[in-house]
């Protein structure tokens, strides 16, 4: 009787990690490379060069002199501030929305660390916004000074910039944090412009500069209040409101800044990671 013969078994292939430079390349895609993405980013460049071209024709058609770097800076930020977090909100909120999110999770079973890859791809995202609306505002200062016949004004310092900056990374990790703690996108963006729209930018802002109670209370619960001292020290003086910028202004800065932005990371990243895949 013949032997029966057993093919030998092959070994089934390792499996490999995906690498995180990949995971926050796919996550920038899911945030930039879509149609909402690329509206949103169209709308904001869009926004971008209204503002300089409004700035620079009033500026031919008047006698107003040229703004100096600084305030172009300032002018090319808010649109930036306006529009770039909704995309922070949706690169968290599309995919739970939409329940893409159980492919993510299945061709990366890490939870922590597609929510770091985001919030990487959100980092980036910040700076090269910024830097566009930095250089929009250097190559204005530029043209606005041979409008008006006069040198352009390099008036930003690193510490303006960096600020500047840092504020912008800071309102853009805020939308994150709520955007995974509600998982929902008009919640998230209700949420976010309620508060930095109508709270911070009207409510707080009033209050803070009539009321001495308002001076001691808000810059604790306040970002925009909280950096005032840093950012506009110079005109507070002359509003007669008292400046913090030592380590009490150090204090209400950080408290403010873990209340809307670390606590909803937190809470957001823990919902996550702890939600269940439906």
């Amino acid at each position: 009787m013949s032997a029966v013969s057993v093919a030998p078994s092959t070994p089934l292939p390792t499996a490999t990690k995906v690498p995180f430079g990949r995971l926050v390349m796919v996550e920038w895609r899911k945030m930039t490379d879509t149609r909402a993405g690329r509206v949103m980013l169209m709308i904001t460049g869009g926004l971008i060069a209204l503002v300089a071209g409004v700035i620079l024709l009033v500026t031919a058609l008047s006698d107003m002199a040229a703004l100096d770097a600084y305030n172009w800076m300032s002018a090319l930020s808010f649109p930036v501030s306006l529009l770039v977090p909704v995309l922070a909100i949706m690169i968290v909120t599309q995919e739970w929305g939409q329940r893409t999110h159980m492919v993510t999770f299945t061709l990366e079973p890490s939870r922590l660390k597609v929510v770091f890859a985001k919030l990487v791809a959100v980092f980036v995202l910040g700076i090269v916004t910024m830097a566009v609306a930095v250089g929009v505002g250097a190559l204005g200062t530029v043209i606005g000074g041979a409008i008006a016949g006069t040198d352009p004004n390099w008036n930003v310092t690193g510490e303006a910039l960096a600020w500047t900056l840092l504020t912008q990374i800071l309102y853009l990790l805020m939308g994150f944090g709520f955007a995974m703690l509600l998982l929902n996108t008009p919640a998230a963006l209700v949420i976010y412009y309620g508060y930095t729209l109508i709270l911070e930018a009207s409510v707080f802002s009033a209050l803070y500069f009539v009321f001495d109670w308002a001076q001691s209370l808000f810059p604790w619960i306040s970002m925009q209040v909280a950096m005032m001292p840093f950012i506009a020290g110079d005109q507070m003086e002359a509003a007669g409101v008292a400046v913090e910028d030592g380590a009490l202004g150090y204090a209400r800065l950080f408290t403010s800044i873990a209340l809307w932005v670390g606590l909803p990371l937190v809470l957001g990243t823990m919902r996550v990671l702890k939600s269940e895949l439906k």
